[in-house]
């Protein structure tokens, strides 16, 4: 059974910083691409940032040099370092694991409020 467990997410001030994890089971871990996730009220889910199985990396441009995805294979985990924290980068943030595509899983999503 596949499971990815998201957890870091909160409440923090504008300029403030955040390191979400994700922690994978149930897969062969460093055959997935790894993403980064979100969705605000009223808006669609859309990537945030993107890890390859061979940690090449690509980010949505509004977060490009505030945040920073990275991958442990040796702990099945996935983080997203976000600094800078605005506003607008409240969502709800999800974990995605892709191969292909027949294989595509979600995490249940962790809360992040940015907020004075």
């Amino acid at each position: 059974q596949v499971q990815l467990v998201e957890s870091g997410g909160g409440l923090v001030q504008p300029g403030g910083s955040l390191r979400l994890s994700c922690a994978a089971s149930g897969i062969v871990f460093s055959a997935y691409g790894m993403g980064w996730y979100r969705q605000a009220p009223g808006k669609q889910r859309e990537l945030v940032a993107f890890i390859t199985s061979g940690e090449r990396t690509n980010y949505e441009e509004s977060v490009k040099g505030r945040f920073t995805i990275s991958r442990d294979n040796a702990k099945s985990m996935v983080y997203l370092q976000m600094n800078s924290l605005k506003p607008e980068d409240t969502a709800v943030y999800f974990c995605n694991a892709a191969l292909g595509y027949n294989y595509n899983y979600w995490g249940q999503g962790t809360q992040v409020t940015v907020s004075s």
